[in-house]
């Protein structure tokens, strides 16, 4: 299964205490350059950094055509991150993006490329049997302590599905 990640499902992930659930559902995640920028170049974030570049379920690659990345970048008003993931997803006709970002999501699936975010990659992990309904529900509170933002309506999604 070929998995490409934007950032924030990886921070969202670390500030859960779920990162290792990467690596239990894809195996390997490739995460375009200008990600891995953003996960590590933030020296107030030294020890989420660390924490990636010693991740040895990341792979790190280069996006072929940058040029690509520029015009969405410049059509879409998305970041670097965002822009290559998409890009990167493409190239490499991944199973899944990785993507929490609103209009990122619209962007890749115009684009045809399938997405889950945190919240579904905490659902496979609960359908999965890796979380219980109580390991989702602490991830969850950890989410919103650390302020990450989850809608209501996703919210509310999510609690029928674990039970919570």
């Amino acid at each position: 299964m070929i998995v490409v990640s934007d950032t924030i499902p990886i921070i969202s992930l670390m500030k859960a205490r779920q990162l290792e659930l990467l690596r239990q559902l894809f195996g390997a995640v490739y995460i375009p350059e200008a990600v891995y920028r953003e996960l590590t170049d933030n020296e107030a974030f030294s020890e989420e950094a660390r924490m990636v570049q010693e991740c040895e379920f990341f792979y790190v690659q280069k996006v072929d055509n940058g040029k690509s990345v520029i015009i969405l970048q410049n059509f879409t008003g998305l970041d670097a991150g965002e822009s290559e993931a998409i890009i990167l997803a493409d190239e490499m006709n991944s199973d899944v993006l990785l993507m929490d970002e609103h209009k990122g999501r619209q962007v890749a699936k115009k684009l045809g490329i399938t997405i889950t975010g945190t919240i579904g990659i905490l659902v496979q992990a609960f359908d999965e049997g890796m979380l219980t309904k109580e390991d989702v529900g602490r991830c969850i509170e950890r989410l919103k302590e650390s302020g990450i933002r989850i809608s209501e309506k996703l919210y509310q999604r999510l609690s029928p599905k674990t039970g919570k």
